[in-house]
Parts: structure tokens; C-alpha cells; sequence
């Protein structure tokens, strides 16, 4: 399983991509949504979470691309 991509404020403005724990960010971009995208390739592949952040750094949304042991049945 691979670690979490979370994508956060970068404090030079902008948005970075990063993996749960690692000091460096991934990729930088300018706007959210691209950063989102990118994000969310990540952690499709790796079977990770993806975690969105606001500007304030808290976490606004998490989408799940693991293992769902409780699917949304549809």
C-alpha cells in the first residue's frame, strides 16, 4: 500500500502535492485543481488515500482509492 498524497498550500502560494510523512513535496502547481488531479492519479495506483487541504491547512476532504472493506453498494 503506498502512502498517503496529500495535497496542501505551499507557503510560497500555490499548491503541493505531497506523500504522508515526506519533508519534500512531490510536485508544485499553481492552482488546486491540477495539484487535485495529479493527486488523485497517485493514489489511485498506490491504493492510498487522497487528502485535500484547505488554505488553512485543515483537511476539507478525503477520497479513499484503497481497498474499501464497506463499498457504497449502487
Amino acid at each position: 500500500m503506498g502512502k498517503n498524497q496529500h495535497v496542501v498550500p505551499s507557503e510560497k502560494g500555490g499548491w503541493n502535492v505531497k506523500g504522508a510523512g515526506n519533508a519534500k513535496a512531490t510536485k508544485h502547481f499553481d492552482t488546486k485543481q491540477p495539484a487535485i488531479d495529479y493527486a488523485r492519479e497517485i493514489s489511485r495506483n498506490q491504493g492510498s488515500e487522497l487528502v485535500i487541504h484547505n488554505k488553512d491547512g485543515k483537511i476539507a476532504q478525503k477520497d479513499s482509492h484503497g481497498k474499501d472493506p464497506h463499498p457504497p453498494k449502487g
